[in-house]
């Protein structure tokens, strides 16, 4: 193969991050132990409307490093295989499973990022507990392992002074500019395509920051936190974020929380919980320091 062909073959692969989960399922197996599987999913992205998805079960009396290197190693020469290229990043969320996971993804040179902004690989977990595992001998009825789903018990850190910002707003843009976010200049943040069955006209929550003269240092600083998702409890704001981060964005006003929170919550819903984070220097201008897409799975119809 020449230095062109192979510049060609490399800029024909598929590029995206991974999401990975390693943990048990809701199966016993014939010997009395619960089923352990390594389920990964690529990122969805604007590179390629394909996703590579890839599972693989691993006997209890192997879960550790070793077989997890083992097993990435198969699903990395797979992907290969079918057109995609080595991921830069994985995501993961488990923190009891931090070791092991880290220790696997980093013999390969690939990042590993403690993150719940593992929207695809939730969905695929969602599938094979809906449609797959229930089907199986051995399948037991109930959560055996908790997912990211799970409500986080710490309280939120208020936002540190240096990134509050100069003001605040919470807002809504539409479907139809959502999906044009990626023509957008943006410095920092992660956008991915919105699913198509959602109606350009419907509205999408989320937060406006702007700081005149720190918008960048500010974007910079939220990219660092991998945001997840907003919520409002009580008369407070709150960002979720990392692995089980949250931070208090600010205090509503007590006699508009209520009307705030409503309008908040029907407007996720309306939009099958996508949500979005701006970061600008002032309203006027045209250009984004940060920008994410986020997402509230919890509230997926």
């Amino acid at each position: 193969m020449t230095i062109n062909e192979k510049k060609k073959s490399n800029s024909d692969l598929k590029i995206s991050d991974w999401e990975l989960d390693f943990y048990s399922r809701p199966i016993i197996e014939k010997n009395g132990k619960k089923r352990w599987e390594l389920i990964i999913s690529s990122s969805k992205n604007f590179n390629t409307e394909d996703i590579f998805l890839w599972n693989k079960i691993c006997p209890a009396n192997e879960v550790n490093s070793i077989w997890l290197t083992k097993a990435l190693k198969e699903a990395l020469n797979d992907a290969e295989r079918k057109g995609w290229a080595k991921p830069s990043k994985i995501r993961f969320w488990r923190a009891s499973m931090k070791s092991i996971i880290t220790k696997s993804i980093e013999n390969f040179e690939i990042e590993a990022l403690v993150s719940r902004r593992t929207y695809e690989l939730f969905d695929r977990i969602e599938f094979l507990e809906q449609e797959v595992y229930p089907l199986e001998n051995g399948y037991v009825k109930g959560v055996l392992a908790p997912t990211f789903t799970s409500s986080i018990a710490n309280d939120p850190k208020p936002l540190p002074e240096a990134v509050r910002g100069d003001a605040l707003t919470i807002s809504e843009i539409s479907i139809e500019e959502l999906r044009l976010a990626q023509n957008w200049p943006i410095e920092f943040g992660d956008i991915f395509p919105i699913q198509n069955s959602i109606k350009n006209e419907n509205l999408v929550p989320g937060l406006r920051l702007f700081s005149k003269d720190r918008s960048l240092a500010l974007a910079a600083w939220f990219s660092s936190l991998e945001p997840v998702k907003l919520l409002i409890e009580k008369n407070q704001l709150i960002l979720e974020a990392s692995e089980d981060n949250k931070w208090l964005v600010t205090d509503l006003q007590e006699k508009d929380a209520k009307e705030i929170n409503d309008k908040f919550m029907q407007t996720k819903k309306d939009s099958y919980g996508y949500q979005f984070i701006s970061i600008q220097s002032t309203p006027f201008v045209e250009k984004f320091a940060g920008f994410w897409i986020l997402k509230d799975i919890q509230l997926i119809p």
